[in-house]
């Protein structure tokens, strides 16, 4: 039996090390996705290369490793967050006696450009969220639905995930689990407010298949009535939004709003802190409401804002 788990390694230790991430770590199911997917790449390139013991993954191992992930161009990001996954999966295996010592101290991470994040003007992003089609079926669900993203920054499988009794129409909040279940509260402007009200009131009825005045409304021709969710954004056959649907939700309406750009749910997330900033908010209040475990993190929209640091160059630089 040793010698059956000896020749399949890393194979047979990726999915206990995947539930210790899952139950131990509590780390968010994103997370825990790109991670299996990282070490399964590590896990072939072991068995091609005769890899089969733990024991033999030593610096000049990893070495060659990085350089196998550059041959097959992946860019430095990826690169780096693939020698992360593989870093935490040999100290998962010091930390339950399967080898001896830590040999990912000495390893060096590869050094990665700072991206500035895709930013569109605040007119813009306005003409986007308003290009969403009066005419379609689905109206006030996509038009909620940007006007919701933008209005708080959250991510898509945030957003997703949001539940109809995370929104407080009284007070204009809204409860929002972000990486690892972390909770924070984001205020909500009234704009998002009336159209997710009217997104709820109208719409989403008639897309959860419940009934009214004893008929049922679902838009849908089907004699099967879904599963009751909870979910505030619901597909056609009352079904949760997936973050893929989310995103091509948005991407469905910058087509319309005739942006060849490439925009993303993320692409409002970065309008909303990027814009905040510019109007005057203060970093670590933006930092709460993004979620961002570490403040230089947010500190990045600083940079997307070159009007405020030329004012701010000028009006405190000694030289006239």
């Amino acid at each position: 039996m040793a010698d059956v788990v000896t020749c399949l390694w890393p194979l047979t230790q990726i999915k206990p090390y995947l539930d210790y991430l899952h139950i131990e770590c509590g780390l968010a199911d994103n997370t825990i996705v790109a991670y299996r997917s990282d070490l399964q790449r590590f896990a072939g390139y072991c068995l091609d290369n005769d890899l089969t013991d733990p024991h033999a993954i030593n610096p000049p191992a990893l070495q060659n490793y990085l350089r196998y992930l550059f041959h097959q161009q992946l860019a430095s990001t990826s690169i780096a967050r693939h020698l992360v996954a593989v870093r935490m999966f040999l100290r998962y295996h010091v930390l339950f006696g399967l080898l001896d010592k830590d040999i990912c101290s000495v390893t060096q991470t590869p050094k990665t450009w700072q991206r500035l994040p895709k930013v569109i003007s605040p007119k813009q992003t306005i003409d986007l969220i308003t290009a969403v089609d009066p005419e379609d079926p689905f109206y006030l669900r996509d038009r909620a639905l940007m006007e919701t993203l933008y209005a708080t920054g959250m991510r898509a499988s945030e957003i997703a995930g949001l539940n109809i009794e995370d929104v407080n129409f009284q007070i204009g909040y809204l409860r929002c689990f972000g990486k690892g279940h972390k909770e924070r509260i984001i205020p909500v402007h009234k704009t998002a407010l009336d159209f997710l009200q009217q997104y709820l009131q109208q719409l989403r009825p008639q897309l959860a298949g419940q009934e009214k005045n004893g008929q049922e409304t679902n838009l849908r021709k089907t004699s099967l009535k879904p599963k009751i969710v909870s979910n505030v954004f619901i597909s056609r056959t009352g079904r949760p939004l997936s973050r893929i649907e989310v995103w091509r939700i948005v991407r469905k309406v910058a087509i319309r709003a005739g942006m060849t750009s490439r925009i993303t749910p993320h692409t409002l997330r970065h309008c909303f802190g990027s814009h905040l900033l510019q109007g005057g908010a203060d970093l670590r209040s933006v930092q709460e409401m993004l979620g961002h475990a570490n403040v230089t993190t947010t500190q990045i929209y600083t940079h997307v804002d070159q009007d405020r640091l030329r004012s701010v160059h000028k009006k405190y630089h000694p030289r006239p």
